[in-house]
């Protein structure tokens, strides 16, 4: 399996990202024309999400053909290009694989649609009338999990919009044709991938009203998600070692995740969980108003950090995503120290054990849309729950507050590359408004700036390639119970590394139970450090990086 734990790998959201036509959408040729910022930054790998053939309901996770470039990202000869150019600056390419449902434009829906018995296996039909659903399982994004259609007298399942229609994975001709998918993007010199939702592509064995929640028990890590991962990867992937693999794990357990990306390699190199980013949630509702929780945070993700690797198993490390609110303005400070918050919030992560994931902008400080009108908004999953809060009683305003916390579309604003109209992302109308603050929140300023936020990721990512404690030492979290501070020590063969975050902005004093003089700073968000012995002053939101041998 690929070397991975040395890497830090970079999301780009083409849509978004840059528009080299002037049609208002991102695309390939776009990525291509910024490889060498991105290469200036120092990532080893892009993740692009979905640019494949798609109705585009859900942002191109509704595939309709995978494998083939939807042509208003460009064209198949454009991809090669890209795979070639980011190739020639030693950056690999990692695509998002969508195999957990398909759109039902997908060829395979229409022909099951058609009446063909062959492709009706390839997904969840159940017989039944049309007044009574299979179960009373909810879609992610809102309503029922299940659309019945009368000309075949069935009922299809649907985890998430009514236009993507879950895969059937019992069918081996199914887990044939995924595997088949991969095989082709390989042959192009595809270096990685990452699996959309992968722990929810196995289905339990009868299918039950869930009268504890919203269905989720019943699909989550599901009874034969281990074999269905093992042989996807020997009949693909796993005898490569050039290719890194990532599995997106929706509301999964620690235990299922020392399997998925165990040391053994029969799965895959490392895995994504967002416990971590539910502690602003009441449970698993993220439409609401609550403070984030920092005691709940620590304790997730260092739980997470110590079970993991007591059992040989591999983070994927990070706080932004497509789907993820700008961690600057979610866990920071938008304003006096929103540069001082950004680079802290970004060395708690790029110091941990865990391959680190930078989502595009997150480098240069990008915040929330902070949009006040729901004409704005284009995510599907927002616009569905806009409607759902007010039918719950919320009143419009409060309904704004809370899609302006939450909504994915605060981090699918473009790509801020100047302070130029439009932020220099596209010469035409933007598919989705650009963010007003690009006139000083933007790629070109930062370059410019020795203290900027783009610079203090640059030393980060040179760290962990530097320095063998970040990419191969264990990690203890220290003073857990601290109400201000995430300090944590890693250790390998000699080496050690203390890691002091003030996740604040107000000064706090910490004491370390190690004297600190011994210790070399190799990276701050401040040039003066208050150490006296054992104890250092931490100014609004510190973050302090000390090493010794």
């Amino acid at each position: 399996m690929a070397e991975f734990k040395n890497k830090v790998i970079y999301q780009i959201y083409p849509k978004s990202f840059c528009d080299s036509n002037g049609d208002g959408l991102g695309d390939l040729r776009g990525v291509t024309s910024k490889l060498d910022y991105l290469a200036e930054l120092g990532v080893s790998c892009l993740w692009l999400t979905p640019f494949f053939p798609s109705p585009q309901r859900d942002n191109g996770y509704d595939v309709a053909d995978y494998r083939a470039v939807d042509p208003r990202f460009g064209t198949m000869a454009d991809l090669e290009e890209l795979i070639r150019e980011a190739d020639k600056r030693g950056i690999g390419l990692m695509l998002d694989m969508v195999f957990n449902h398909t759109s039902t434009e997908h060829a395979w829906f229409q022909r099951a649609l058609a009446g063909e018995k062959k492709y009706q296996d390839y997904y969840i039909f159940k017989e039944g009338s049309p007044d009574k659903a299979p179960t009373n399982w909810v879609s992610k994004f809102g309503g029922p999990a299940w659309e019945y259609l009368p000309a075949l007298g069935k009922w299809y399942l649907h985890l998430f919009d009514v236009s993507q229609a879950d895969l059937n994975w019992e069918n081996p001709e199914v887990r044939a044709e995924l595997a088949d998918i991969l095989r082709f993007w390989k042959a192009k010199g595809i270096q990685g991938f990452r699996f959309d939702v992968v722990n929810l592509i196995s289905k339990p064995a009868v299918y039950e009203d869930d009268h504890q929640g919203d269905g989720r028990r019943f699909y989550t890590d599901g009874p034969k998600i281990h074999q269905y991962l093992k042989e996807l990867n020997e009949a693909t992937f796993g005898r490569d070692p050039g290719i890194i693999t990532v599995g997106e794990m929706s509301s999964t357990s620690m235990e299922n995740c020392f399997r998925y990306a165990g040391a053994d390699g029969q799965e895959l190199s490392m895995v994504f969980s967002f416990h971590h980013l539910k502690v602003d949630f009441v449970g698993n509702e993220k439409w609401v108003l609550v403070p984030a929780d920092f005691g709940k945070l620590k304790e997730i993700l260092f739980s997470w950090q110590e079970g993991m690797a007591a059992h040989g198993a591999w983070n994927a490390v990070f706080w932004c995503n497509h789907d993820q609110p700008r961690v600057v303005s979610r866990f920071g400070d938008e304003g006096e120290y929103w540069k001082e918050s950004a680079k802290m919030l970004a060395n708690v992560i790029h110091a941990m054990r865990g391959t680190p994931y930078i989502y595009q902008g997150e480098e240069i400080g990008m915040t929330n849309a902070g949009f006040g009108s729901i004409d704005q908004y284009r995510d599907v999953e927002s616009l569905n729950h806009f409607r759902i809060l007010q039918e719950k009683g919320l009143t419009e305003e409060n309904a704004y507050q809370i899609l302006q916390i939450h909504s994915r579309d605060n981090s699918r604003t473009p790509m801020q590359w100047t302070s130029g109209e439009n932020g220099g992302f596209t010469t035409g109308e933007p598919w989705i408004e650009v963010n007003k603050n690009c006139s000083y929140i933007n790629a070109e300023a930062e370059l410019q700036d020795d203290d900027s936020i783009f610079h203090y990721y640059q030393k980060l990512i040179a760290l962990r390639k530097e320095y063998d404690v970040i990419a191969y030492g264990e990690l203890k979290p220290l003073d857990e119970k601290n109400p201000s501070v995430f300090a944590y020590e890693r250790e390998y063969q000699g080496e050690k590394m203390l890691v002091i975050c003030n996740f604040y902005g107000k000064e706090v004093t910490w004491d370390s139970e190690t004297e600190l003089g011994e210790y070399q700073c190799v990276l701050s968000n401040y040039e003066v450090h208050n150490i006296e012995g054992s104890r250092i002053g931490l100014k609004p939101y510190e973050a302090v990086v000390l090493y010794k041998k």
